[in-house]
């Protein structure tokens, strides 16, 4: 999955804002997970929960991605059913790519994923998030 970080403009705000966010609806899913509430149950559950990620689009830029544990069914304050999407803690660093605006949430077919940081050629030639940042604001990564 691929979601608009709306009001977020880095990685460390999301880090910051994360923790706190469940808290606002009342959602208890234990203390070693995030979780972030949507209007729509994914059609594509099975394929999503325990093995997918959501991507994370800050500023205009995919930044990182969170494995998805699960995905709950939930309501909300006003009695709509949503969708809890339970993530692991961890922040995964991946190449910085350029990504339009779009509403909502979407499929994020996984050989358009960016690769994490750490694993892909770039990082492994002694490349900076920093120049991977530089690079992907000019559209050359």
């Amino acid at each position: 999955m691929i979601k608009l970080c709306v009001g977020v403009a880095t990685l460390e705000e999301l880090e910051g804002y994360r923790s706190e966010r469940a808290h606002w609806w009342g959602a208890d899913y234990g203390e070693d997970v995030h979780v972030h509430r949507t209007r729509t149950m994914p059609k594509r559950r099975n394929d999503i929960e325990g093995q997918g990620s959501i991507y994370w689009v800050i500023s205009g830029v995919i930044r990182c991605r969170q494995p998805i544990l699960r995905l709950a069914e939930a309501v909300d304050e006003q009695g709509l059913k949503c969708c809890d999407i339970i993530m692991a803690p961890d922040m995964v660093r991946t190449v910085p790519r350029p990504k339009s605006p779009f509403q909502g949430w979407r499929y994020l077919d996984p050989r358009d994923a960016p690769p994490d940081f750490g694993q892909a050629d770039f990082a492994e030639q002694g490349g900076s998030l920093e120049l991977a940042e530089e690079l992907a604001r000019l559209g050359l990564i």
